[in-house]
C-alpha cells in the first residue's frame, strides 16, 4: 500500500473537512428519512436528489479515511534538502523570465490558487527528485515550458 504524504497543515485541513462531511452526511440521512414515504411505490425527485448527494459525500469520506490509513505526516521544518520532494517549497524561473514559488503537496491538499501543486501534476512530477539549478521541461497546452529550479526549502 502506498503512503499518502501529507503536510501537518494538510492533515489538519483534511480532519476538519472530514468532520464537516460527517455532519453533512448525518443531516442528509435525516432529510432522506423525513421525505421518504414508506407507503409510496415510487421515489420523489427530492429523495433521489438527496440520495445522490449522500453518495457523493460518502465517497469523499471514504477517500479521506483511506488516506488517513496510509498517511505519513511530513515536516521539512529546518531540514534543508538538496532535491525536491513532497513538502518542499520550490522557487522556479519560468522560461528564463518570471519567478514563482510553489509548494509540492499530495493530491489531497493541492490548491493551485495558493501555489500548492500536486506531486501527481505534470509540473509536480517533473520537479520531484530534481536538484538546485536543474532545468525541467513540461508539456503544457501552449507547448513545452522550461523551468529552472532557483531554490529549494
Amino acid at each position: 500500500m502506498n503512503k499518502t504524504l501529507l503536510t501537518q497543515d494538510g492533515y489538519a485541513k483534511l480532519e476538519a473537512e472530514l468532520t464537516l462531511l460527517k455532519e453533512k452526511q448525518a443531516r442528509l440521512v435525516t432529510q432522506i428519512e423525513e421525505v421518504a414515504q414508506p407507503d409510496e411505490s415510487g421515489e420523489d425527485g427530492l429523495a433521489s436528489q438527496l440520495k445522490d448527494e449522500l453518495t457523493v459525500i460518502n465517497d469523499k469520506i471514504e477517500n479521506i479515511e483511506e488516506a488517513f490509513e496510509t498517511a505519513e505526516i511530513i515536516s521539512n521544518n529546518g531540514v534543508k534538502s538538496d532535491s525536491v520532494q513532497v513538502g518542499s517549497q520550490v522557487k522556479i524561473k519560468i522560461s528564463g523570465n518570471s519567478e514563482k514559488v510553489f509548494s509540492i503537496v499530495s493530491h489531497l491538499e493541492s490548491d493551485p490558487s495558493t501555489n500548492k501543486i500536486s506531486d501527481q501534476s505534470p509540473l509536480g512530477q517533473a520537479l520531484l527528485g530534481r536538484k538546485l539549478n536543474e532545468e525541467v521541461e513540461v508539456d503544457a497546452p501552449v507547448g513545452k515550458i522550461t523551468y529552472k529550479i532557483v531554490s529549494i526549502s
